[in-house]
């Protein structure tokens, strides 16, 4: 396997459009790191700068300390798994996976034993005869999967491998290649808009806006103590309540306060001392929890209440927030205090 590097990295195209600014990063030998972001953030521009589909307009980029800039992607040694399967219709599931082996040279002996292998550890043996066709999203997926695993790559890439399949699959095949990089002990890059699987599925995450690194951390990191107002509200769902101080009853210039709705707490009734008080726009039940939106001084705020909370639009609530778990931003950069 092999350690990632990329030192200021950039990617411009014609026209001056920036796709990636100077983009810094340290990818350790084993390690699952994640870009994530927005549409059109340059997370899938950088992956393809390190998979050699697009060339770099300044800046190295070293695999296990070699610099690839001018190397094609095969004399990288990555393999890439896409959106797409790009499966071959015509040939079936042996086929598909020992493609990538006899485009190399590899001898049928070599062929046969990696593709049973993979096949195994991806449980396709008994589906090894049969066409993309007559295969689940998830099945093809996994014969994606099994097809660039198969060559043995210093570095897998991921380019939104999950986006094609519904909810409940989406979350199956996330929790099977979170093993699998448990097992193979690889360097996986993985690039996804969907913050649960950066989450879940990540050592690291890279948060990316605009074509420039936000922030990089550990998932439980990002959440707890983002760098800025966009990465706040980018990770969480419901998102971050910010709101100015005044709102929270505080006198704080040029800050903008972060409050996450599950550390907002929300009743009917005689209001706590200190507490504040609004009228209910919305109540969202999600069956083991309600999420609440409450309009406060002309903002609204959303709070985490119980599962069986009630209370009509317009009827008026308190809410109570426990003053250590705010989070300061600049509101003129957007910059952690």
């Amino acid at each position: 396997m092999a350690t990632v590097s990329l030192e200021g990295v950039r990617k411009e195209y014609r026209g001056g459009v920036v796709g990636a600014k100077d983009v810094t990063l340290e990818i350790a030998d084993g390690e699952f790191v994640s870009l994530v972001g927005p549409s059109g953030c340059g997370k899938s521009t950088t992956l393809n700068l390190i998979a050699g589909l697009e060339e770099i307009s300044g800046g190295v980029l070293r695999i296990d300390g070699v610099a690839v800039n001018n190397m094609s992607p095969r004399e990288r040694d990555i393999a890439m798994v896409f959106q797409s399967y790009a499966l071959y219709p015509h040939m079936d599931v042996r086929g598909n996976m020992a493609f990538p082996l006899k485009v190399s040279g590899a001898d049928q002996a070599t062929i046969d034993q990696r593709v049973n292998e993979t096949a195994a550890l991806l449980g396709l043996e008994k589906l090894l005869t049969r066409r993309p066709k007559e295969l689940s999203g998830g099945q093809r997926q996994r014969v994606a999967l099994g097809r660039a695993l198969v060559r043995r790559p210093k570095v897998f890439l991921f380019d939104e491998p999950l986006s094609n399949l519904d909810a409940a699959l989406r979350t199956q095949m996330r929790g099977e290649i979170k093993k699998l990089h448990e097992r193979l002990k690889a360097t996986f890059i993985y690039v996804t808009h969907d913050q649960a699987e950066a989450m879940t599925l990540s050592d690291r995450v890279v948060v990316m806006s605009q074509g420039e690194v936000q922030q990089v951390a550990p998932p439980r990191e990002l959440y707890d103590a983002p760098a800025n107002l966009f990465v706040a509200a980018f990770f969480g769902s419901p998102r971050i309540n910010l709101v100015k101080p005044e709102t929270l009853g505080m006198r704080e210039d040029g800050v903008t306060l972060g409050l996450r709705p599950e550390h907002l707490e929300v009743g009917t009734g005689a209001a706590p001392q200190g507490a504040l008080s609004g009228t209910v726009y919305l109540v969202e039940p999600m069956g083991s929890e309600s999420w609440v939106t409450v309009d406060v001084a002309g903002e609204r705020l959303i709070a985490r209440a119980r599962e069986d909370f009630s209370a009509p639009t317009g009827s008026t609530v308190w809410l109570r927030y426990d003053a250590q778990r705010l989070h300061r931003f600049d509101t003129a950069s957007g910059r952690r205090r």
